[in-house]
């Protein structure tokens, strides 16, 4: 599939590298399935960089729109499983 990932001019090449990543990974969750933990340190170096609970529903929503992933059921699932999980979404 091809998108654009949303992502902030202000920010350092190894932090848009590492927000892609990020949004690979929901992408992921939602094609064939991830660890928890992967997810997990995805999530948290996300939360690095977008600090902001604003502004993190604001790059769900873009990516939503460019990719029609949904991130925050994928996070949802992450913070109710333990550790060892694969987290799997579910398409519409």
């Amino acid at each position: 599939m091809s998108f654009s990932y949303p992502f902030s001019k202000d920010w350092s090449t190894a932090e848009i590298v590492d927000v892609v990543q990020f949004f690979e990974v929901i992408e992921n969750a939602y094609e064939k399935g991830v660890k928890r933990e992967e997810l997990m340190v995805k999530y948290r170096r996300f939360k690095e960089i977008v600090p902001s609970m604003a502004e993190e529903k604001s790059y769900f929503r873009d990516f939503e729109k460019e990719s029609g992933y949904i991130c925050y059921p994928i996070i949802k699932k992450m913070k109710e499983t333990t550790a060892g999980a694969i987290i799997k979404g579910a398409r519409n």
